[in-house]
């Protein structure tokens, strides 16, 4: 048994694809936990990371877990690439302005409550409240539509979050952009236009490189079989990923941009259905990691480096303050813009998940910036990110009950007051009748099966189709 043990520690590779197995089974079987809970299954995988890290079993090695660095860009480009099939020109040219207004308050107050905070009460320093108060702005896209999916929620309160979602982390990457190249100007005590346009002009370049793979990609897909558009596609995204590491920059934004031309160019739908169906082990081995990466004891150090407050009240602090700038930008947008009451009520709630735009630039601001602050600024981010992936998609969940975009109560489906002489009929008799009527509404052949699903088995069996026809043609030669 030893000797297994010593083979195993010693092996590299083994001791990687055992770590990735036990992060898959465990994730799905705390899933089935959250499930009785009534839980997102985001928030599983959140505990399950945190449960088999380093300050409960400490199961999964360090080393595996810096070499799973680059999942975090891998699992950006899926979901920027999937939040993007919503970027359609028809959906943003009748809703576009009014989201826009919603997205502009809802992210930027909530960046200008957090500088308040950070700056102006707590006194920390100036480099860390700018970046810090930047990433405050993002909102996780990968909780909250995981959450829409499991809940198969739909309608304009679904249509309008989807889209703030995607704005929303386009104004992410500016305001970062900005506030990166301030904070650089500021430790350096050197400023000129340079330093602000240049991340800017990169960002901007990144975006219509994006673009162009998109451009590209529709090219690629014309008459591919289905197999085969799987294929092509994830290499799109990750040579593009590939690139933006090359250039030390975040992919959101380039992939947002990919998607949005290839479905406005094609309208091909499928595709995206298909890598939805085939992203979520990429997605849970995130969110595991994201919990591995949790650092508990960090919390409670503090050597001055960014100001006198402990970090853990600054954590706690940005937690309610960011979570309240959210809200309020929401509805303040929502009223503006004159939605209707659930959205402007509700909208908010959905917004609170914030986990990989945030924890990826926080990456990237803490190699930046460096030293302590680079440190302070990425224990911040991943702490309240847990905890906002612990709250955000629960809330998210109960925004969408609220706002009635999905129900399992059969009162809400087929009041009782549709079906003829419910009061001379008994309880059963009632219940009985409403689920005649809903099985009446139901179409014949509707699937039991998600979409997603449905395009994946229908490229799997394409596939089948054709190595059939090719062993075919190949005995039909003999």
């Amino acid at each position: 048994m030893t000797s297994l043990i010593d083979r195993i520690s010693s092996s590299t590779a083994t001791l990687a694809i055992i770590s990735i197995a036990c992060m898959l089974f465990f994730g799905f079987l705390m899933t089935r936990l959250t499930k009785l809970l009534r839980l997102p299954n985001v928030t599983a995988y959140i505990i399950c990371g945190i449960i088999l890290g380093p300050y409960v079993f400490n199961l999964i090695p360090g080393s595996v877990v810096e070499g799973m660095d680059f999942l975090a860009d891998i699992a950006l480009a899926f979901i920027a690439f999937s939040t993007s099939e919503f970027f359609k020109l028809g959906m943003i040219k009748k809703t576009g302005k009014k989201v826009l207004v919603i997205t502009v308050l809802e992210a930027y107050l909530a960046m200008a409550i957090v500088f308040v905070l950070t700056y102006v009460i707590l006194r920390l320093e100036l480099t860390f409240s700018i970046v810090v108060s930047a990433l405050a702005s993002a909102t996780a896209p990968a909780s909250t539509m995981m959450t829409i999916r499991q809940t198969g929620a739909k309608g304009d309160f679904v249509d309008t979050l989807l889209l703030v979602i995607a704005f929303d982390n386009v104004l992410c990457l500016i305001a970062y952009s900005v506030a990166i190249s301030i904070a650089k100007a500021t430790m350096t005590s050197s400023f000129s236009i340079m330093d602000v346009l240049q991340p800017i002009l990169l960002t901007i370049g990144v975006a219509i490189a994006g673009g162009l793979f998109g451009w590209l990609l529709s090219i690629l897909m014309k008459k591919r079989s289905s197999d085969n558009r799987l294929i092509v596609s994830i290499a799109m995204l990750f040579a593009f990923c590939g690139v933006c590491a090359l250039l030390d920059t975040s992919p959101l934004l380039g992939c947002m941009a990919m998607g949005a031309v290839y479905i406005n160019m094609t309208n091909d739908e499928n595709l995206f259905k298909q890598l939805n169906y085939f992203s979520p082990p990429i997605m849970l081995l995130f969110f595991v990691r994201s919990g591995l990466n949790f650092n508990l004891g960090s919390l409670f150090s503090n050597n001055g480096s960014i100001g006198a407050t402990p970090l853990i009240v600054v954590g706690v602090l940005y937690f309610f303050v960011r979570v309240g700038g959210k809200y309020l930008g929401a509805f303040v947008g929502s009223a503006i813009t004159k939605k209707s009451t659930k959205v402007r009520n509700y909208l908010g709630l959905a917004l609170i998940p914030q986990a990989g735009v945030a924890i990826g630039l926080a990456s990237l601001g803490a190699r930046t910036l460096g030293g302590d602050v680079g440190s302070a600024l990425l224990t911040i981010i991943m702490s309240s990110s847990v905890l906002y992936e612990l709250v955000g998609p629960v809330l998210a969940k109960l925004s969408l009950y609220l706002s009635g975009s999905y129900s399992n109560d059969i009162e809400t489906l087929v009041p009782a007051e549709e079906i003829a002489d419910s009061s001379k009929k008994n309880e059963v008799e009632l219940l009985i009748e409403r689920i005649q009527t809903i099985q009446n509404e139901i179409p014949k052949h509707t699937s039991l099966i998600s979409e997603e699903e449905a395009a994946f088995l229908e490229a799997a069996e394409e596939q089948y189709q054709n190595v059939i026809i090719d062993r075919r043609k190949r005995f039909g030669r003999r």
